[in-house]
């Protein structure tokens, strides 16, 4: 990887993960609210679904973040073989607009598979919206979702 470097977020990183979602909104011409009150908000609920929402990073050589990935974990419905399946999503996939076209946000796709992975979810299937560009995978608002267990 040239430039930047993948990794799931610290605890004390959480504030300038969230302020990605905040730059994100406002770069879609939404308003966006105050920064800091999101950052604080955000940051907090993200602490309080540490278990379930696992956020991934892309930080540049000066350690400032760059983009980001989240694996969100949801229980499933029992099955006759299975009382404890669980799926996992691709949420809040962003990078930062001059990070672009460099390989990160495939490269942050490519950290959350390994994390879905590695906490026994195998994936089953990749649904991105159909209204937009391959590219949105890596650079914009996607779904990707991962199963474990018989679907």
């Amino acid at each position: 990887m040239s430039g930047f470097q993948i990794r799931r977020a610290a605890d004390h990183e959480l504030e300038r993960v969230v302020r990605l979602r905040w730059l994100w909104t406002r770069e879609r011409g939404q308003d966006a609210g105050d920064e800091q009150r999101h950052m604080r908000a955000a940051a907090a609920w993200a602490r309080e679904h540490r278990e379930t929402h696992l956020p991934h990073i892309a930080v540049d050589t000066d350690d400032t973040v760059i983009g980001m990935a989240w694996l969100a974990l949801t229980p499933r419905v029992a099955t006759t073989t299975s009382l404890t399946r669980v799926s996992g999503d691709l949420q809040s996939c962003y990078v930062l607009p001059h990070w672009r076209g460099k390989g990160v946000g495939g490269a942050l796709v490519r950290s959350v598979l390994d994390t879905a992975r590695a906490v026994g979810l195998s994936t089953s299937r990749c649904t991105p919206p159909t209204t937009a560009p391959s590219s949105t995978l890596a650079t914009g608002s996607s779904s990707t979702h991962f199963c474990s267990g018989p679907t």
